[in-house]
């Protein structure tokens, strides 16, 4: 009996920190499981520069958002955020597609407008700003055609 009553305990605890693990994955991934709490937004850049799910969406230097998926539309980049309720974009807001440092992380930042009009689920972000593409302006600097 007393070697049962030792299984068990250890198969509780088994049990219990696998839940935790799991629980832990799930949070510090900043995965959704039941889905979202938020609405989509969409914005189309003719370079996507480097971007990629999962990427942040920020506004004011404080992550707001996570990009949902990025595809191709009419030769151009899709991309879709999946941004808070509480979270409100005016319609000339303006969302630009920036780097991390140097050779950083690429990320989405929203340049709020002064439009008394709001972009709700499922709207549209029409001013777009494409990543910055070093390289071509490094090889114009070398090839003197700046």
């Amino acid at each position: 009996m007393r070697k049962f009553d030792l299984e068990l305990c250890v198969g509780l605890f088994m049990i219990l920190g696998i839940l935790c693990l799991g629980y832990l994955s799930i949070k510090l991934g900043k995965l959704e499981v039941l889905g979202s709490q938020g609405y989509e937004v969409e914005a189309v850049f003719s370079n996507g520069g480097g971007i990629k799910s999962g990427s942040s969406v920020v506004i004011a230097g404080v992550e707001i958002g996570r990009v949902k998926q990025v595809n191709l539309y009419d030769y151009q980049a899709r991309v879709v955020m999946d941004l808070p309720l509480n979270v409100k974009i005016q319609e000339d807001a303006i969302a630009s597609i920036k780097t991390r440092g140097l050779i950083g992380d690429k990320y989405i930042e929203i340049t709020p407008g002064g439009s008394e009009e709001l972009v709700g689920p499922g709207g549209k972000i029409r001013d777009t700003q494409s990543a910055v593409d070093l390289e071509g302006l490094i090889s114009n600097y070398v090839f003197g055609k700046l």
